[in-house]
């Protein structure tokens, strides 16, 4: 068989797109692409192919012949092998453009919609330490300790000083641990991008409220067993202003899933609290919480926009995960119900409502396609729908119970566009008109982002909202 590109070999290349990752894309003879991270669109480029198969191949970037004008120098000394901040070369004005232009792709491509309903990404005045919550892996690698973020697709540990995303007090409580751990010989779990029964340390967790300024630190560890746990737990407190919970989580099981459901408190409270506009929430080890709360307020500002709340309706969340889209929607709504499939969530649901006197709420605990049906079979009928999925997007019975339900808005909350195009070809299909596309960038320095949409009824019993 013969190939158009041989491994290993350097080839110059024009970028002409970047794909939905951000990785830049040549062609050869305009039907043979290359992807090539770390390249941006207009680019001329050196590469070597690293993998070639039948019908593509990928390459890694040499040399940039001809920079775009939109190319800078990223700021984090690890971002080339950490792989967390794939756009950090990018200027974020050209960020924002590439994921309007991702947003409108999966739009027409897959969804077989105008994208001149598409708007341009709401973005962030300060698109640098945002996240309120970093997990990061422990092990020791050739003998060295470290503390970081796992390479991509590996168990490759990269060793972290401090990340630029993340809240600046995580660095500080890395840096203590690091020491705590030095001093101790207290040994990891992960030796060698293996799993070592006897280590003790897995991951250290750090959350902070970005309103109240309370600080959480969880240690996950192999086991009940924490040797020295007096000594950190002082070091922290002396040193962390803000500091309210020191936790142990006890994760056991040989599984890539970072917490374990056995929480100890060892200092201070099980919880720290936060607000999303003028909402409290208490946020445990192992609460559902969005990571950019600046953000959030912005998407749910929108969602609230939508919704088109006059306080005569009912509304369905559907996904309500710890009921925050539900407190906003409830400010303006007669009635919302809250459906959600993990049962933990719903109690912290049930707990939010209380804490902010919130009485006009309800939560199932079940699947949305389930449940949903059982209340409008009960008489419950909603004007208005709010969906907020995981990344596959909406089950196709609960799509299809939406449709059913007639109601005369659906806002659906994305966090893929890929999937919510799909998911928009069919609620056109059954009946509703997709108005207008908003995306929100909650993660700056990423390919990642949210997109939330307004779709009406096309035969409504009322008129549809204008925008």
């Amino acid at each position: 068989m013969i190939r158009l590109v041989e491994k290993n070999k350097e080839y110059i290349l024009d970028i002409i797109s970047q794909g939905y990752e951000g990785e830049g894309i040549a062609k050869i003879n305009d039907t043979f692409p290359i992807f090539i991270e770390g390249a941006l669109k207009g680019e001329k480029v050196n590469v070597r192919i690293v993998k070639s198969k039948k019908n593509f191949a990928y390459a890694k970037l040499i040399d940039v012949i001809e920079p775009s004008k939109e190319r800078c120098e990223a700021k984090c000394n690890i971002n080339k092998r950490c792989g967390g901040c794939k756009l950090q070369h990018s200027t974020y004005k050209e960020q924002l453009t590439f994921k309007f232009e991702r947003v409108k792709d999966c739009i027409t491509k897959i969804g077989k919609l105008d994208n001149s309903i598409v708007k341009f990404p709401l973005g962030m005045e300060e698109p640098w330490r945002y996240r309120n919550k970093v997990q990061l892996p422990i092990g020791m690698v050739n003998g060295e300790l470290k503390i970081g973020f796992f390479a991509p697709r590996s168990h490759e540990i990269i060793d972290m000083e401090t990340c630029l995303i993340q809240d600046e007090i995580a660095d500080k409580v890395v840096e203590l641990t690091r020491q705590w751990i030095k001093k101790n010989n207290i040994k990891p779990y992960n030796i060698d991008g293996k799993y070592d029964e006897t280590g003790i340390l897995r991951h250290i967790m750090i959350r902070r409220g970005f309103t109240t300024n309370e600080v959480m630190v969880v240690l996950v560890t192999n086991g009940d067993k924490l040797p020295n746990k007096d000594e950190f737990v002082q070091l922290i407190v002396d040193n962390i202003p803000g500091i309210k919970s020191i936790v142990q989580n006890v994760n056991s099981k040989a599984t890539n899933v970072i917490l374990g459901q056995e929480c100890i408190t060892l200092w201070g409270e099980p919880t720290i609290s936060d607000y999303i506009g003028d909402f409290k929430f208490n946020i445990s080890p192992l609460s559902f919480f969005q990571v950019n709360p600046t953000q959030t307020e912005v998407l749910y500002g929108k969602a609230l926009e939508y919704a088109q709340l006059t306080g005569d309706e009912t509304v369905f969340d559907a996904y309500c995960g710890t009921g925050t889209i539900t407190l906003f929607l409830s400010q303006k709504a007669k009635k919302v119900y809250g459906v959600e499939i993990i049962p933990q969530a719903i109690e912290n649901a049930n707990i939010n409502a209380k804490e902010n006197n919130v009485d006009n709420v309800e939560f199932f605990v079940g699947e949305s396609e389930v449940v949903i049906p059982d209340l409008i079979n009960k008489g419950v009928k909603a004007d208005i729908v709010v969906v907020d999925p995981p990344r596959k997007g909406c089950d196709i019975k609960l799509l299809n119970a939406i449709t059913n339900i007639n109601a005369e808005r659906i806002v659906y909350v994305s966090c893929d566009p890929s999937t919510l195009a799909r998911d928009l070809a069919i609620l056109e299909e059954n009946g509703y008109k997709t108005l207008e596309v908003q995306p929100v960038d909650m993660f700056p320095q990423t390919a990642h982002i949210e997109t939330i949409v307004l779709l009406s009824h096309k035969n409504p019993q009322t008129s549809p909202p204008s925008l």
